[in-house]
């Protein structure tokens, strides 16, 4: 297996194995597609992306137990229509920052995240 070393964390003075890297990603509507250097390809939906963002709010959120729904809820504008990305940006080497039609964009998703996310999703 040949691991990437990435220029920027070299420099920093650490490295970080990476036996993979995105060749290409695509939006194809209600999912991301994944090609990635090994020649795996993964698709994971919106959905699964905006449910498993690992910033810091959305993490506590997670981890608090679930709150009774309302019978009746009232839903924004932006909830009421499907969810979508509305930009997707490299954060460095090593992530994408994905900004949601709901509002939410401060998600730093690391390759390492979305391989796994892809895997659950074909294994799904």
């Amino acid at each position: 297996m040949i691991w990437l070393f990435h220029a920027a964390c070299i420099r920093r003075g650490f490295t970080t194995k990476m036996a993979f890297s995105p060749r290409s990603l695509k939006n194809t509507g209600d999912s991301l597609e994944i090609a990635w250097s090994d020649g795996v390809t993964q698709r994971i939906s919106w959905r699964k992306l905006r449910d498993a963002c690992p910033c810091a709010s959305c993490r506590v959120e997670r981890a608090q137990s679930p709150k009774p729904q309302p019978l009746l809820a009232v839903l924004s504008p932006a909830e009421a229509r499907p969810l979508a990305p509305v930009s997707m940006r490299p954060a460095g080497n090593y992530a994408y920052a994905i900004a949601f039609s709901d509002g939410h964009n401060s998600g730093i998703y690391s390759l390492e995240l979305l391989r796994q996310l892809g895997e659950e999703s074909t294994r799904s």
